[in-house]
């Protein structure tokens, strides 16, 4: 397994011990595919979470990479931070906040080394990462696990100030996995639970093996 780790404004290479100077606060790990898995998939899956703002980000991130890894595929588990001592002040509005969380995502893909565009995992706030990126990047698909209804519904609890709802068109294959009461309101209220092109996954376990088998099934569909 190589693992690669950065954050706290370093950028650490585990095998075995070379450091190196990044700059931003976030942390990444790359998991490469178990050496028993019946074969390697190309395309990586990147795994966005914020759990500075959010710590249910992280909910069943730990078990899925753990689970996909053993199917072949690698994984990139990135956990976005708020600027590290020495980058300046926070973002003082909404849109400036995600645009350097998209960076910061955009910085661990490119170190992570993969050349093709990934399949981005993220849940709740961390959502709004994934789909500023996918808005000016190329991603190979988009699932999206209890996004928030609006963007205005986290305005001022988590963002700073109001923000405008995403318009970037659904150039690529996107899914939509929440609980059952949560689907119907974003079926009556959210873009992405109202578009005939999104697939809309409804569990009561967003984070069990029925949860693992549903993203499994999708990526197949996918051919990856």
């Amino acid at each position: 397994m190589f693992i690669v780790r950065r954050g706290s404004s370093n950028l650490f290479f585990h095998s075995r011990a070379l450091a190196l100077q990044a700059r931003h606060s976030s942390t990444f790990t790359v998991r490469t595919p178990s050496k028993n898995a019946p074969r390697e998939a190309p395309t990586p899956l990147v795994f966005c979470s914020a759990s500075h703002w959010d710590i249910g980000t992280r909910n069943g991130i730990p078990d899925f990479i753990s689970m996909l890894t053993e199917k072949g595929y690698t994984c990139i588990d990135s956990d976005s931070g708020p600027p590290a001592n020495g980058e300046g002040e926070m973002p003082l509005s909404s849109q400036s906040l995600l645009d350097h969380l998209s960076e910061e995502l955009k910085v661990n893909l490119r170190l992570s080394g993969s050349p093709f565009p990934p399949v981005i995992f993220a849940r709740g706030f961390a959502s709004l990462i994934a789909q500023t990126y996918v808005s000016s990047n190329p991603a190979h698909g988009l699932f999206i696990i209890s996004p928030p209804l609006s963007n205005a519904s986290l305005f001022p609890s988590v963002l700073p100030t109001r923000l405008g709802e995403f318009d970037y068109e659904f150039n690529f294959p996107v899914a939509v996995m929440a609980r059952p009461a949560e689907m119907v309101h974003l079926r009556k209220s959210c873009r992405l639970g109202q578009d005939e092109f999104v697939d809309l996954v409804e569990l009561d376990n967003l984070e069990g093996p029925n949860a693992l088998l549903r993203i499994e099934q999708w990526l197949d569909e996918l051919g990856i």
